[in-house]
C-alpha cells in the first residue's frame, strides 16, 4: 500500500495516533521514555504500512520481516504498532504498560510479547542481532531457495538511536556486515540529536554517514517527518544488492510536545499531565480523551493487514508446493528448524577419543566435526580463535561476502559483536550457533551472553583456556573470576568436563539444551581420559555431579572436583583409601545440572551425615562454599596468575594431589 496514495488527513492522524497512545500510555504509568515514540512515528507508520511483511495471526511465519527496535527504551512506539496492526496486544495491555505481569514491559521481552523479535534495551545489542538475523537468512536462503520457489525472500529492519551508535558493539557488528554485504540489513537511524545528558554534541561528534560509508554501507539522509523521503529511501535501500543499508532520519525528538520537543526533558520521562494537554491541542487530539484510537486509523491499518494477508497466503500455498515436490530440502528443512539430534550422537563422539590423554579443546574439535556431518545446522566459529579454540568445520568451507554455503564464520576479533549476531542467528530459527573465544574473553561478550539467558534462546559458547593452568601467556589470559561468574548468570548452563568422555556427554547436554545457552569451559593443556571401566561415570554428566570413584560404606571425607583438577583429586582421593580413608570422590561438571536433581539424589551424593568435603577448582573460592560449607576446604585461586608453565604454577598455587593431602591432613589429620 504506497504511503502517498493514502489520504494524507488519514496519514497524519495514524501518526499522531502512535505519538499520543504512546504518551498517554507512559503517562498513566508516570514512567517511560516518550521521546522516541513521539518523534520516530512518522518513519515507523510510513514502514509498517507501506513496506513491512508480517501476520499478526502467525507471528514466527518463517519469510517475515524482522523488525528490531534496538532502541528498547522507545518500547511504548513497538507496542502501538502492534496493536494497531493487529497483533495480540489489546488496549488493556497498552493501559497496563511497565506493570507488573503485564505484556507491555518497559523494554521489549522476547518471548512475553508477540511481535517482539529480540529483547532490546541495553544499546546495541538489537543492531546485532539484527546482523545475526540478516546473516541467517542469508545462510537459509541459501541452502532452501531454488530457482523456481524464493523461500526465504524478507528484510531485518532496524531502528537504531543515536545512543546505540555510540556502543562499541554497533562498531564491531556494522564492520563484519559491511564486509560480507548484508543487503538484507535495512537499519533507520533516528536522529535526534539528544541523550539523556543533553544534546548528543557532548559526547558524539563524528560524521555517521561517512563511518558507516567506510563500513562498506549504502547511506542515505532523509527528513524523518517528510513521508515521500522516507519511502523513497527505504525503496532505494530494498533495491541495493550488495551493502546494508542505513536510513539517517532526522527527527525532532518528542515532536508534537509544545515545550519540551528537542530538549532531554523528554528523553526518559513522562511529559506531565499540563505539557500532554498542550501536546494534544497542538496535534489537533481531544484533549478530553485517553488511550482514543480513532476508526479511521483502525480501518486503515487492518487494511493493510488484509493486503498483506494475501502475500502470506500465496508463500503458504509456495510453501506446500515446495516441501511436496521437493522432499530431501523438506527433510532439511525440519531437521533444521526442528533441531533433531540424532540419538546415537553420544556413542559416535565416544568413538572419537584414541589418546590417554587430550585438553578438551582438542577432544571438543574432533567431536564437532561427527556433530556438523550429524546436525545440519550446527554452525559458527571464533573471534579469529579458531586454531586455538579448534572450531572450525573440516568439511565445510568458511562463509564470506557472496558466498553463502559454508558453515564456519570468521568474526574475527570482535566478541561482543559476535554474542549479539549468535543471538541473532539463534531467534531466526534453524540454526544452533555456536562461537568460541578463550574463557577470559568471555567477558567481552558477557551482555549478549546474559540477554541469551534471558531470552531463553540456544546459544553454545566454546569457551577455551579455562584456567591459569594455560600456562605461559600469563595473567592477561588466565581466567580466575570468570567461571563463577558465569555460573551467576540465570539460565546459563555451564559444563566444564573433566575428560574426553565428559566432553562427549558436555556436547550431548549442550545440543539438547534448548531453552538456553550452554557455555562449555574447556582445557588448553592435555588432560588423561579417565578409565572409565574401572570408574564408570560415562552417563552421568546429565545429572551435572555424581560419584566417580566411592568408598567402602559410609565417607569420611567427600572431594570433589572439575574439569581438568578432577584427575588430581582421584590421586588423591586413591591415596587416601589406601591409608585406610573411607574417601569418596565426585566429579561436578555443573552446578546447574545438579541444582535441578531431586533432594534425594543430592544427598546420594553428598550425605549430610558427611561433614568432611574438600573442593578443588582452578577458580576463585566462591562457588563451592554452597557444597562443602563454611567448614570445608577449597582448594581454588583468589588471586591472578603468573606466566609460566602448566607444570610449575600447579605446583606453585597448590593443585597437585600432594598438596590436596597436605591440606586434609593440616585440617582433619588424615
Amino acid at each position: 500500500m504506497l504511503i502517498n496514495k493514502i489520504d494524507k488527513h488519514k496519514v497524519e492522524l495514524a501518526v499522531n495516533t502512535l505519538r499520543i497512545l504512546s504518551a498517554d500510555a507512559i503517562e498513566k504509568a508516570q514512567s517511560g521514555h516518550p521521546g522516541l515514540p513521539m518523534g520516530f512515528a512518522d518513519v515507523a507508520f510510513v514502514l509498517w504500512m507501506q513496506f513491512l511483511r508480517f501476520n499478526p495471526e502467525d507471528s514466527r511465519w518463517p519469510n517475515r520481516d524482522r523488525f528490531i527496535l534496538s532502541a528498547g527504551h522507545g518500547s511504548m512506539l513497538l507496542y502501538s504498532l502492534l496493536n494497531l496492526f493487529g497483533y495480540d496486544l489489546s488496549l488493556d495491555d497498552i493501559k497496563q504498560f511497565r506493570q507488573f505481569g503485564s505484556k507491555t514491559p518497559g523494554h521489549p521481552e522476547y518471548g512475553h510479547t508477540p511481535g517482539v523479535e529480540s529483547t532490546t534495551g541495553p544499546l546495541g545489542q538489537g543492531f546485532a542481532n539484527g546482523v545475526g538475523m540478516a546473516l541467517a537468512a542469508r545462510l537459509m536462503a541459501e541452502r532452501f531457495n531454488t530457482g523456481d520457489a524464493k523461500i526465504i525472500d524478507h528484510y531485518i529492519y532496524g531502528v537504531v538511536s543515536d545512543g546505540d551508535l555510540m556502543e562499541g558493539i554497533t562498531s564491531e557488528a556494522a564492520s563484519f556486515a559491511g564486509h560480507l554485504g548484508l543487503a538484507n540489513i535495512i537499519y533507520i537511524y533516528d536522529c535526534n540529536q539528544i541523550t539523556i545528558e543533553g544534546n548528543t554534541s557532548l559526547a558524539f561528534t563524528e560524521d555517521a554517514a561517512k563511518r558507516f560509508e567506510a563500513y562498506n554501507w549504502r547511506v542515505f539522509k532523509v527528513d524523518g517527518h517528510n513521508h515521500t523521503e522516507i519511502a523513497e529511501a527505504i525503496e532505494a535501500a530494498r533495491g541495493e544488492k550488495e551493502r546494508p543499508s542505513l536510513i539517517i532520519a532526522r527527527t525532532h525528538i518528542g515532536k508534537g510536545s509544545p515545550n519540551k520537543q528537542d530538549t532531554a526533558a523528554i528523553h526518559g520521562e513522562p511529559l506531565g499531565a499540563k505539557e500532554l494537554e498542550l501536546t494534544k491541542e497542538s496535534l489537533g487530539w481531544p484533549k478530553d480523551k485517553t488511550f482514543y484510537i480513532p476508526d479511521d486509523v483502525k480501518q486503515l491499518c487492518q487494511s493493510r493487514v488484509a493486503e498483506l494477508k494475501e502475500e502470506y497466503e500465496n508463500w503458504q500455498a509456495q510453501f506446500k508446493k515446495y516441501i511436496r515436490e521437493d522432499t530431501n530440502r523438506s527433510r532439511l528443512w525440519d531437521t533444521c528448524f526442528k533441531k533433531e539430534i540424532p540419538v546415537d550422537l553420544e556413542s559416535e563422539l565416544l568413538k572419537t577419543i584414541k589418546k590417554d590423554s587430550i585438553a578438551t579443546r582438542s577432544a571438543s574439535g574432533e567431536m564437532m566435526q561427527i556433530i556438523a556431518q550429524r546436525i545440519p545446522g550446527f554452525m559458527g566459529g571464533s573471534a579469529d580463535l579458531c586454531p586455538s579454540t579448534k572450531t572450525y568445520i573440516k568439511n565445510s568451507s568458511s562463509i564470506d561476502k557472496n558466498k553463502f554455503d559454508g558453515r564456519n564464520i570468521h568474526f574475527g576479533v570482535r566478541e561482543h559483536a559476535m554474542g549479539g549476531i549468535l543471538n541473532g542467528m539463534a531467534l531466526y530459527g534453524g540454526i544452533i550457533p555456536f562461537g568460541s573465544t578463550f574463557l577470559t574473553f568471555s567477558d567481552y561478550m558477557r551482555p549478549s551472553i546474559r540477554l541469551a539467558a534471558m531470552m531463553k534462546i540456544q546459544v553454545i559458547y566454546i569457551f577455551t583456556h579455562d584456567s591459569i593452568l594455560l600456562g605461559e601467556d600469563g595473567p592477561t589470559h588466565q581466567p580466575v573470576e570468570h567461571l563463577p561468574s558465569l555460573r551467576l548468570i540465570p539460565n546459563l548452563l555451564v559444563i566444564r568436563p573433566s575428560d574426553a568422555t565428559e566432553m562427549a556427554a558436555a556436547w550431548i547436554a549442550a545440543l539438547n539444551h534448548k531453552d538456553g545457552p550452554t557455555a562449555l569451559i574447556l582445557s588448553r593443556q592435555d588432560i588423561p581420559v579417565i578409565n572409565r571401566l574401572i570408574y564408570p561415570s560415562q552417563n552421568h554428566l546429565k545429572y551435572g555431579a555424581y560419584v566417580l570413584k566411592d568408598s567402602e560404606g559410609v565417607p569420611d571425607i567427600i572431594l570433589m572436583a572439575s574439569g581438568s583438577e578432577v584427575h588430581i583429586a582421584l590421586e588423591a582421593t586413591l591415596q587416601l583409601q589406601e591409608k585406610g580413608v573411607r574417601a569418596r570422590l565426585a566429579s561436578v561438571p555443573s552446578f546447574e545440572l545438579y541444582r535441578l536433581n531431586s533432594d534425594e539424589y543430592k544427598e546420594s551424593i553428598l550425605p549430610p551425615i558427611c561433614k568432611k568435603r574438600v573442593a578443588i577448582e582452578t577458580a576463585a573460592k566462591n562457588d563451592w562454599y554452597e557444597f562443602v560449607g563454611l567448614d570445608g576446604i577449597i582448594i581454588g585461586i583468589d588471586r591472578f596468575g603468573a606466566s609460566a608453565s602448566a607444570k610449575t604454577l600447579a605446583e606453585y598455587y597448590g593443585f597437585t594431589a600432594n598438596n590436596i593431602l597436605h591440606e586434609i591432613n593440616k585440617k582433619w589429620g588424615l
